[in-house]
């Protein structure tokens, strides 16, 4: 641990696995490393763009989340793979396991990213982290970069700071000289819509988040912007879970880009009737149910459009999500053009037990609607997800949609900020 005269200092490490995707790829393909290749989704299916890329298609400057057409007009050689989640779930498993030889505190954050608490090892974080990053290369032929602090904010900060392959420290005594000059993007939970509001404040790094009054950012951010002070001026001490911990979820959602643009409401109807059955069935296998529904509409270019409202009892009813999000839709997209792709997400969640007023003229038969819900699910894992069908969407183009088997789906956890999507 870090040891600054009679105080005690937590040693966090963060580890990023370099290239994860794509060096998994070419664990399962070495001729994969001697070209420039990227992992991509599916062009057909219009998930074109770049999850991930080798050393070589980097230097050639293609970029992670670019579309597929771009990184091909930069580096035209480029060799594209499609992805194997199976692949990497295990390559991600091994990687655990050797995190727990040198922790019971090992938090992930994705599947290529995890912390660990390591200030009771009695070693020095830097020796940990060289030794973690030996044994990922001899053991599984992978490299990654590894953040060592005394916060886990400022561990994957440094992690972020030397790739591929390296170890950063960022301590007690270091962080302003390290940290505070940096851009104020590369600060945790600062998204391009944050960046833009803080540079209309003159508010460029994150030494300039550190400088500024927390009342003044929470007037900008609300409480977000707070939290970010606490963040700039190394003052988050977030513990890190114990290995196998399940966090407490805040939110659940799918989104989904089909084959082709919609052009009417009965399009958005039809998806959302997807998404939302995604999205109820995910609730009620957790057991829980939310009462705010948030819509993502994303255009032909790419710009998006979010919306959420509150609704009168949880829920974990497709039947609510679809009319409550079809109902946002509505209010916020009066079709200025295509829409490429929608999402749904439900939050302010608690469990489908929770205790609720009981109205005197009944439920409305909202109790019938979960048993029926239920039953659904469990003939769906039983006989196949097209064992029973919403009859609206036996001749969609887009009842053939999974969105939680087709794309990664998101579950966002309560440590994260109070945010929506």
């Amino acid at each position: 641990m870090f040891d600054k005269g009679a105080i005690w200092v937590r040693t966090i490490l963060h580890s990023d696995l370099n290239n994860f995707y794509a060096s998994v790829e070419c664990l399962k393909d070495p001729a994969l490393k001697k070209v420039p290749m990227a992992v991509c989704g599916d062009p057909a299916a219009r998930h074109g763009i770049i999850l991930s890329k080798n050393e070589l298609a980097k230097a050639a400057g293609v970029k992670t989340a670019e579309a597929i057409w771009q990184a091909k007009e930069k580096c035209p050689e480029l060799v594209l793979v499609g992805t194997d989640f199976p692949a990497y779930l295990r390559c991600a498993e091994k990687m655990r396991h050797i995190y727990a030889d040198f922790s019971d505190r090992v938090e992930p954050f994705g599947l290529d990213e995890a912390w660990l608490d390591v200030s009771d090892v009695g070693a020095d974080g830097r020796v940990i982290a060289d030794e973690i990053r030996a044994r990922a290369k001899e053991e599984l032929g992978l490299t990654l970069s590894v953040g060592v602090s005394f916060c886990k904010v400022f561990a994957k900060l440094g992690s972020d700071l030397k790739k591929p392959d390296a170890t950063t420290c960022v301590t007690v005594e270091n962080f302003r000289d390290v940290v505070w000059p940096l851009p104020a993007r590369d600060l945790l939970y600062v998204g391009p819509a944050t960046e833009r509001r803080l540079r209309e404040r003159n508010i460029r790094t994150i030494g300039d988040i550190a400088a500024r009054r927390p009342e003044t950012l929470r007037a900008m951010l609300g409480r977000h912007g707070e939290l970010l002070w606490t963040y700039a001026n190394g003052l988050e001490c977030e513990t890190v879970a114990p290995l196998g911990a399940e966090a407490m979820i805040k939110s659940i959602g799918n989104s989904v880009t089909p084959a082709r643009d919609l052009v009417s409401d009965a399009d958005a109807r039809e998806l959302f009737a997807v998404l939302s059955q995604c999205v109820g069935e995910r609730l009620l296998r957790r057991g829980l149910m939310g009462r705010v529904v948030t819509v993502s509409i994303r255009d032909s270019g790419l710009k998006t459009v979010t919306a959420q409202a509150t609704l009168p009892a949880p829920t974990a009813l497709s039947g609510e999500i679809a009319r409550a999000a079809m109902a946002l839709f509505r209010q916020r997209w009066d079709w200025p053009g295509a829409v490429r792709s929608l999402g749904v997400c439900v939050s302010a969640l608690c469990p489908t037990n929770a205790p609720e007023q009981v109205s005197l003229f009944g439920d409305g038969g909202r109790g019938r609607a979960f048993a029926l819900e239920r039953t659904l699910l469990d003939l769906r894992r039983r006989y196949g997800r097209d064992c029973v069908r919403r009859a609206m969407l036996l001749q969609s183009d887009f009842g053939h949609l999974h969105p939680h088997e087709d794309l990664p789906a998101f579950v966002h956890r309560q440590q994260e900020p109070s945010t929506p999507w």
